[in-house]
């Protein structure tokens, strides 16, 4: 009898079929599933956790199609130059600074905003304001500007009679899945400064938005500028099957996710299990440690400015050493009452059981309104939780919100963090060098400060409009840094130039 496998297509499923996954186990096939698939149909299992993702036909065609685009333009762009990217970046930049060209723009996302409202979800990141049009308008021009370049020279060795150059090459079809927030639409078209194609997809929030920022501005500066007009590509899709489509596509040369932790962590297992190198930017949430040496007015002005306004980098936990508890317990307060207060709104404090003593009591017998994402609620101003709580990244909408804790030393510190953060964003308020040094020694994180935690970004501090932050949650990167830029999509290739061929081995 042959050995070979007997493969055959998967034309339906069955409620209760069993589906073997990661070699000693199997996931049962529910009701809805069943139902839902047809013969045509896609099935990934997800060898991690043994979800059962189903793709319909026309999704996977939708997504193939885009991503057939991106290959060919990819093939092109060698022949496409620099210039002509640089113009492609102006072009785009010009077309979101123009008025009329934007007043689409605008008016899609406003479209955006009312129909997530309407749906009680967060409309903080999604909003399309002067400020972030603006900020996408300078990236852009960052990017038309940068001097980073195809075949720029990393490294040169000359040897007797040849010479060999390392020299920065494009490294393929970039796919990036991210949720609703339409600046990170105009940053991430910033891998095609290193002659990369890039395929999106947006989160269903802000999908509109897209397709006009693609109608109105993207789509004409390709054209305009030259490029193959697959170069950049929207996958017009709502469903989180195109997101796991467009990963499970072993053509892509780098998956890169940003959103909330679970489904970016299960977007990056559908790209890994097809051999495809990820970069997730999924959970985050800022520490602050406020250290033997912390002046509190530092630590107020720290924690005031790291909670402006919700996103990754935002201030989640507040460890404080129980020597200076009772001094430090009310700079810390105030701070998050200015920044509620700022907003309009009131802070929202948790602290971790064996903390409570130094937090006035009223805190915790006191009811506030809190700004969520679907309306106002009434919840405690204060209120505990156990230590495993550190490990909670609050999602708020208009009410600051952090964690406090209070321990025996910045050890100590150091040790929670490391255990419960996402190993992203760590802070030491402290005017003793030493231990500032000491701390960035020992903590586990990419991302290590003396102060407020928002300048944690990759244009903020690096003039780099970036694709995303990473942490250090599930291992550090090889050979990288944690903020991912246009810039840094590259590949090595190497080129020699022999002088006198009378060279050999």
């Amino acid at each position: 009898m042959s050995s070979e496998p007997r493969i055959r297509a998967l034309t339906r499923l069955t409620e209760g079929q069993e589906i073997p996954f990661g070699g000693d186990r199997v996931a049962c096939v529910s009701a809805e599933l069943a139902a839902a698939f047809c013969e045509g149909d896609r099935l990934i299992v997800v060898q991690a956790t043994g979800a059962l993702l189903h793709i319909p036909a026309s999704i996977d065609a939708l997504v193939a199609g885009a991503v057939n685009d991106a290959v060919e333009a990819f093939t092109r762009l060698p022949s496409i130059s620099d210039d002509q990217i640089s113009d492609f970046f102006d072009r785009f930049a010009g077309a979101l600074a123009d008025d009329r060209r934007f007043a689409p723009i605008a008016e899609a996302n406003e479209d955006d905003i009312a129909a997530a409202a309407a749906k009680g979800r967060s409309t903080t990141r999604l909003v399309l304001d002067d400020r972030m049009r603006a900020d996408m308008v300078r990236g852009l021009q960052g990017w038309r500007d940068s001097s980073s370049r195809r075949g720029g020279v990393v490294r040169h060795v000359e040897h007797p009679d040849w010479v060999v150059e390392a020299r920065r090459a494009p490294l393929g079809v970039v796919g990036f899945v991210f949720e609703g927030r339409p600046n990170v639409f105009a940053d991430a078209c910033g891998v095609v400064r290193t002659g990369n194609a890039v395929v999106f997809r947006i989160g269903s929030d802000a999908l509109a938005t897209a397709r006009a920022i693609v109608a109105h501005a993207l789509d004409p500066a390709l054209r305009d500028a030259g490029l193959p007009i697959g170069t950049v590509r929207l996958v017009d899709s709502a469903t989180h099957a195109a997101g796991h489509a467009l990963f499970a596509d072993d053509r892509l040369a780098l998956a890169v996710a940003r959103g909330s932790g679970a489904a970016v962590a299960e977007l990056g297992a559908v790209a890994s299990q097809c051999g495809t190198p990820v970069s997730l930017h999924g959970t985050g949430g800022a520490w602050m440690v406020a250290g033997r040496a912390a002046a509190s007015d530092v630590l107020h002005r720290a924690v005031r400015h790291s909670l402006d306004r919700k996103v990754c980098n935002t201030l989640n936990v507040v460890v404080l050493l129980r020597e200076h508890a009772d001094a430090l317990v009310p700079v810390v307060l105030a701070a998050l009452d200015e920044a509620a207060s700022a907003r309009g709104t009131t802070g929202r404090l948790h602290v971790v059981e064996g903390s409570e003593p130094y937090v006035p009591a009223q805190r915790f017998a006191r009811t506030v309104t809190v700004a969520r994402a679907a309306g106002p609620r009434n919840e405690p101003w204060a209120s505990s939780l156990d230590e495993s709580g550190l490990a909670t990244e609050w999602e708020w909408e208009g009410s600051p919100e952090i964690t406090l804790v209070v321990v025996e030393s910045v050890t100590d510190a150091i040790t929670l963090c490391n255990r419960y953060s996402p190993r992203f964003v760590a802070s030491l308020v402290s005017e003793d060098p030493a231990e500032v040094d000491r701390f960035d020694a020992e903590v586990d994180a990419p991302f290590v400060g003396n102060g407020f935690t928002r300048w944690v970004d990759g244009q903020y501090a690096l003039d780099a409009p970036e694709l995303g932050l990473s942490n250090w949650q599930f291992g550090r990167m090889l050979g990288r840094g944690a903020i991912l830029s246009g810039d840094s999509v590259h590949t090595v290739r190497y080129r020699a130039t022999i002088a006198d061929h009378d060279v050999h081995r």
